[in-house]
């Protein structure tokens, strides 16, 4: 074995953070579990002039997580965006038996591969396609300590290979994170960054809905019908996976979990396997990650701020959100799927 193989094998600090369509190799980067603990994100913002990479052809990769008999073992948080799935991320990542991986970017390119793979600059077999998960499921799953256990927590759009990955013979378990429709259309329309993110994954998400439903759905002519589709369209890819993994799939409503989160964030780690004292859970919910914005955590966040700006959006965007969710129910009157999701959402 090679030296960058047997680095490779040995723990998680060499990084897949990029994978190259082109050249078909992945960008290693170097990072220490504090690095992983820190980022927000493990894509391209964890790079600057000065970060060294280094290119790895992904058939190397391959051959070394075959010789090293690397294990697909990685579980993961699929959620439907804005759903406080990176505090959740966090909060786990805090317990010495969790390695916490958030936002891996090849994730997102398969996803993107399987949502629109016109867009790509090449496009694979599903022999290849399946080559490429499952040697990145075997590097996700790389942990530090042998009492690891490493969850990933993916993009929204991500959602896209919930059920392909839940299918996988490891039997890999998953949180699923949401909110109810209304909640979600106040949590986007309250906030300007998050209406752009739905403007630019609109039309993939749009593709994918129609995909799910098998026939064109109403297209969303304001932004409350937008947030609606969107929402739509992400709980289509998490119901997706239920007929072959119900019972490894843990839903979490995020309102749910801040109004108990101990007994929540108990449940997370007792379904993932990962063992904390109630001692233990408590020391981690009394830290710093309840009170900060969990992508940016110098900016102060917390569960009052969140239901203050809920008010203000529900009292600011009425019409709007009512557009919303006339749109979701002629929607679900027309499809089981969508009808599905917004009852297992507790939507009234």
């Amino acid at each position: 074995m090679s030296q960058i193989s047997d680095l490779l094998c040995r723990s998680p600090e060499l990084f897949p953070q990029g994978l190259d369509l082109e050249t078909d190799s992945l960008r290693l980067l170097r990072l220490s579990e504090a690095d992983y603990a820190k980022a927000s994100f493990l894509d391209d913002r964890l790079l600057t002039a000065g970060t060294p990479t280094r290119p790895l052809p992904f058939g190397d990769a391959q051959a070394a997580a075959t010789e090293g008999k690397l294990p697909e073992a990685c579980h993961f948080i699929f959620h439907i965006s804005h759903v406080g799935s990176t505090l959740l991320s966090r909060l786990l990542g805090r317990h010495g038996g969790v390695l916490s991986i958030r936002e891996p970017m090849p994730l997102r390119l398969l996803a993107q591969m399987r949502a629109e793979p016109d867009l790509l600059p090449r496009s694979w077999s599903e022999a290849a396609f399946e080559d490429h998960l499952s040697t990145l499921l075997k590097l996700w799953s790389r942990t530090f300590r042998p009492d690891q256990i490493a969850v990933v927590k993916a993009s929204s759009f991500a959602s896209e290979l919930a059920a392909d990955i839940l299918r996988r013979a490891y039997q890999p378990k998953a949180i699923f994170m949401f909110v109810p429709p209304e909640v979600f259309l106040a949590t986007i329309l309250g906030a300007a960054n998050s209406q752009k993110d739905m403007q630019v994954l609109g039309p993939m998400r749009l593709k994918r809905l129609q995909r799910a439903l098998g026939e064109p759905p109403q297209n969303p002519a304001t932004m409350g019908e937008l947030v609606a589709m969107s929402w739509a369209s992400e709980m289509a890819s998490l119901m997706a996976a239920l007929p072959a993994s119900r019972d490894r799939i843990l839903w979490l409503d995020f309102d749910r979990f801040l109004a108990d989160p101990h007994t929540a964030l108990s449940a997370c780690f007792k379904h993932l396997a990962a063992g904390p004292s109630d001692g233990e859970i408590a020391a981690i919910l009394s830290g710093p990650d309840m009170l900060r914005y969990s992508k940016a955590q110098e900016y102060d966040y917390d569960a009052k701020l969140r239901s203050d700006v809920l008010a203000q959006a529900r009292a600011m965007h009425d019409a709007e959100i009512r557009r919303g969710l006339e749109w979701l129910e002629k929607i679900s009157a027309r499809h089981s799927l969508i009808e599905g999701a917004v009852t297992l959402s507790g939507a009234s």
